[in-house]
């Protein structure tokens, strides 16, 4: 049930309207908990009984530790029951065909005969956002931040609430469980926001991610059947692909919790702007970056230890981080890229502090245009094991970045694909200069109310015939 398909639009329309008729707030966390269950169960109905599981699990668990009885050593044990529980089932449906693969590549590379079962798994969507979810919720209760969730049906909601269940936002339980238990008015401004997002986030997927995945999924498909020239626009035209990809969904999933009287946190904030690595970490898949940081990174040390520990933990969090993404070496490639590109940005940055004239050269606006490139050039280069299938196709991708050779294009016209990436490129500008939000404020409603049938329009003309589905669906 995509957030863009038909069977979403009826299926939402009925829980939006059946959620505001009811004049009991009981009543409505209990359609919005049955709405989301079902919306899980419509793609595996024995997954979303897994989930609902683990959820009443952790449920207990936090209880337990919540108890005013509860001593350190139990809530320990506790923790830990929880932590084993949650990264089990991610590492059994997720990860468990990758470790035993790894292991028979082992073996036969020693020169061991070697055949190594594989388990018949499907993967539950969105494991890894709900996981998380559970984990840090655990987790905050055990360190006191948050005391445990008395009602059942308000921490499954918490997990369950479909908007952000299969590709997040990752949800924080101080965030969320509030809402819940507040009283939720019909507000038009709120109505309208979400409509706004919602109608962007369909935007970005159907018009701009679809259309660049034709540029780009050829040449991945085969690299070495293409020149150059059509190696480097896919680069770019991937790097476009999964930013509108992801963040078409996140302000879909924003949008549809606005309209319920919900709020999810913003998860990206013009990433591609960003001047360094580091920042686009802070503006890229916030939530996950956020999580990252504090359930992983501070716990390891942070940045107060010395540099070389600084540097091990950067390169431990962000594998994971990569491996968090897909069962594949080429995701922990993709995370050990970033944590090089940390690293090296934070030597950089100690570099230039002790160089104020070459600091004051790279904060002018033409030093900024540069890193911004260049930040964006590391990764979009970095993209390329993100998005190969498998570590031989990107290794002969980069030589194709590397080797200038000539041949074919892809089918698709190379001034296609710079209009799409102009149009991004424009709308971040606009966006990043606030000229959309003051328009949105002093623009009639019946203009507004024309434009969103624009945008509606035009996305119905220029989406392509096959839809495509969510990128991060698959983690």
């Amino acid at each position: 049930m995509l957030f863009c398909s038909t069977a979403y639009f009826v299926f939402f329309c009925i829980v939006f309207a059946a959620y505001w008729a009811m004049p009991w707030q009981r009543a409505r966390v209990w359609l919005l908990l049955g709405a989301s269950v079902y919306f899980y169960a419509s793609w595996n109905k024995w997954l979303a009984l897994i989930i609902c599981v683990s959820t009443a699990a952790d449920y207990l668990i936090a209880r337990g530790m919540d108890s005013p009885t509860a001593t350190t050593g139990r809530r320990k044990l506790l923790l830990t029951v929880s932590l084993v529980g949650n990264l089990g089932l991610l590492c059994y449906f997720k990860y468990m065909n990758f470790f035993l693969h790894s292991v028979e590549e082992a073996l036969r590379a020693m020169g061991a005969e070697s055949s190594m079962p594989v388990l018949n798994v499907m993967l539950p969507i969105g494991i890894s956002f709900y996981t998380f979810e559970a984990i840090s919720y655990t987790v905050d209760v055990y360190q006191r931040r948050i005391q445990a969730e008395r009602n059942l049906f308000h921490f499954m909601l918490f997990i369950t609430f479909f908007p952000h269940l299969v590709a997040g936002p990752i949800v924080r339980a101080r965030d969320f469980l509030p809402q819940i238990s507040r009283s939720k008015h019909w507000n038009w401004a709120r109505l309208h926001l979400g409509i706004q997002y919602f109608l962007v986030g369909m935007f970005k997927k159907m018009v701009i991610a679809d259309r660049m995945a034709g540029f780009s999924d050829p040449v991945f498909a085969d690299p070495a059947s293409f020149g150059s020239a059509a190696v480097w626009l896919a680069m770019l035209a991937y790097a476009l692909q999964i930013y509108c990809d992801f963040s078409g969904y996140t302000d879909m999933a924003i949008g549809t919790a606005h309209m319920l009287g919900y709020k999810l946190a913003p998860n990206f904030n013009l990433p591609y702007l960003s001047a360094n690595v580091s920042e686009f970490w802070r503006r890229w898949h916030i939530s996950l970056s956020t999580w990252l940081r504090d359930y992983l990174f501070i716990p390891l040390g942070g940045s107060r230890v010395s540099e070389w520990k600084v540097s091990r933990n950067l390169i431990i969090v962000m594998a994971l981080g990569g491996l968090w993404h897909g069962a594949a070496w080429t995701f922990v490639v993709w995370g050990l890229l970033h944590g090089m590109f940390l690293i090296v940005h934070r030597e950089f940055r100690a570099f230039c502090e002790r160089r104020p004239s070459l600091d004051r050269a790279l904060q002018s606006p033409v030093g900024t245009v540069g890193r911004i490139a260049a930040t964006f050039l590391c990764v979009s280069f970095a993209w390329v094991f993100f998005r190969a299938t498998t570590f031989s196709a990107a290794i002969a991708f980069v030589k194709r970045l590397a080797f200038w050779s000539d041949g074919s294009m892809v089918e698709l016209t190379f001034h296609s694909c710079l209009t799409l990436a102009a149009v991004v490129l424009v709308c971040h500008i606009l966006m990043y200069i606030e000229f959309w939000k003051r328009m949105v404020e002093r623009l009639p409603p019946a203009v507004l109310g024309v434009s969103y049938a624009a945008i509606i329009t035009l996305t119905l003309i220029l989406t392509p015939e096959t839809a495509k589905v969510f990128i991060y669906f698959q983690f």
